[in-house]
């Protein structure tokens, strides 16, 4: 999420858990679809993305955490529903955002492109936004509730 003002969006919440409809959330999941966005990207992949790269200074990059393809972007984004990292705040069906976390520790946040398609584009979330902490802590909180 780009910095306004030099604050962060102070708007975003995670749907608490007794809030979330895993099953819904389930089904969500296979619907989502992953667009991506050439601001967050400096090496294109496989996203075929018009222009298929335009990286701005200020937009953290996809390149930075190893993320080349589509099937990859779409398989943590699909994850981060499934767990129920979602935003409390909602565009018809779709979760306004979505959070997930990579294997080393990495936060990404994913933001609704297209409420119609169920389309998002996702990137690293920044080092110094300290919502990225929540993230990472309500991830290990959700995913040790998901094997018991």
């Amino acid at each position: 999420m780009k910095k306004r003002n030099g604050k962060y969006n102070q708007k975003r919440k995670i749907l608490k858990i007794k809030e979330c409809d895993f099953k819904e959330l389930l089904q969500l999941s296979s619907q989502a679809q992953y667009g991506g966005n050439p601001e967050h990207k400096r090496n294109p992949g496989d996203f075929n993305l018009t222009p298929p790269s335009a990286p701005r200074a200020a937009k953290s990059l996809c390149d930075t955490v190893q993320v080349f393809s589509k099937k990859k972007a779409l398989g943590l984004l699909r994850k981060g529903i499934k767990t129920g990292l979602v935003s409390d705040r909602v565009v018809g069906e779709w979760p306004k955002n979505v959070w997930s976390v990579m294997d080393d520790g990495t936060p990404l946040e994913a933001q609704l492109e297209s409420a119609e398609q169920g389309s998002y584009h996702g990137y690293p979330m920044q080092r110094d936004d300290p919502f990225g902490e929540e993230v990472i802590k309500q991830w290990r909180i959700r995913s040790e509730l998901a094997k018991s």
